[in-house]
């Protein structure tokens, strides 16, 4: 009722140019034949649906959050709006969305050649903080999968933004040779249920308590089954082998990754006395590898890294090009690798960005 009023009594303007949708024409195949959908279905955003939206925030619907690639088109809150409407979000899921395209705009994360890559990637979405439970996001089985609206309708709106708002079209500027599902949505909250655990926005540099997006340009997922392994120093070696595929075998410091640790997985570290420091530089030290076994031609194959490095030993990562974080559910000693986007060796230019989610 508060949205009727506001509506009704000018107490709300809305500036996005309206579409009539004549009676009985269905308004889902309408936006199907304007372009506006990424191939599903979506939910019409009507004048109601938008104000609702908006009540998710004490933004003005007319502050421009930035100016959304390929077509460099200005963003409003009210556009982001929309999009969030047409996504399936809830209002209460609408400041983690406003973070969100706020950090796919900062320079560091090059939206733009993300979008315009022929590789496979595409915006990943982790959210840390209490939001994540405010709104009922998944950490748990599945987190990397359907079923959840919160992760599905966040990381969908991110994409249809671009889509819409930025005109960043698959077999336009969109060149991906083949794309990823997670082009769709891809979006998941860290498991931050055990206390002595570091979250991935605390190890960023954030406050504990603080409520992030972090936004990291990802491939698919490649699961690692690493059934035998009972210490923490072995379970390490195990996980690292199955990052050493990211990219190639053979090419070290030419993209980045997430390592995804379930939660029997984590047990093992925990019970070895291993926290996120621990693990962290106990991965490292395990995808360190001499660089004669890595360089272009080495063991028959061409690809690799410059042979010039043939005497270092190499690190598979630029430092802190490897994100730890911790999500899934239990029953499974198996943990998820998210590959990164080639151009992440050009680590000056191409970043992984954390925003804080605020109103």
């Amino acid at each position: 009722m508060p949205e009727r009023l506001a509506l009704a009594h000018g107490d709300l303007t809305l500036n996005s140019r309206k579409i009539e949708v004549p009676d009985p024409e269905d308004a889902i195949e309408v936006a199907y034949d304007r372009g506006w959908s990424d191939g599903l279905p979506v939910v019409p955003p009507t004048p109601l649906r938008v104000a609702r939206m908006l009540s998710g925030t004490d933004r003005d619907p007319g502050q421009v959050l930035g100016l959304i690639p390929p077509n460099l088109a200005e963003c409003t809150v009210e556009k982001a709006a929309v999009n969030a409407v047409l996504a399936g979000c809830l209002p209460e899921y609408f400041p983690v969305v406003l973070a969100t395209i706020e950090a796919a705009l900062e320079p560091a994360f090059s939206m733009h050649g993300l979008l315009a890559t022929l590789w496979f990637s595409g915006p990943v979405i982790i959210v840390n903080g209490p939001i994540a439970k405010r709104i009922g996001m998944n950490s748990a089985g599945n987190a990397l999968g359907q079923g959840n609206r919160a992760n599905a309708t966040v990381g969908r709106t991110l994409q249809l933004l671009i889509r819409n708002v930025g005109g960043g079209k698959p077999g336009e500027i969109d060149r991906a040779v083949f794309g990823n599902p997670g082009k769709y949505t891809f979006c998941f909250a860290e498991d931050e249920s055990d206390p002595a655990w570091t979250p991935l926005n605390v190890a960023r540099g954030f406050r504990a308590g603080t409520s992030t997006v972090t936004l990291f340009h990802g491939d698919g997922v490649q699961g690692v089954s690493a059934q035998r392994s009972r210490t923490p120093e072995a379970l390490a070696r195990s996980l690292a082998m199955g990052l050493c595929a990211v990219c190639h075998p053979k090419l070290a410091q030419w993209s980045n990754a997430i390592l995804v640790i379930s939660p029997d997985h984590y047990a093992i570290f925990r019970q070895g006395g291993w926290g996120r420091a621990d693990i962290e530089a106990g991965l490292r030290e395990a995808l360190r590898r001499p660089g004669r076994d890595l360089i272009q031609g080495a063991h028959g194959v061409e690809e690799g890294i410059d042979p010039a490095r043939a005497e270092e030993m190499v690190d598979k990562f630029n430092e802190g090009g490897l994100l730890v974080v911790r999500a899934g559910g239990r029953g499974g000693l198996m943990s998820a690798v998210i590959g990164g986007w080639s151009a992440q060796r050009k680590k000056d230019e191409v970043q992984t960005v954390t925003r804080e989610i605020r109103l």
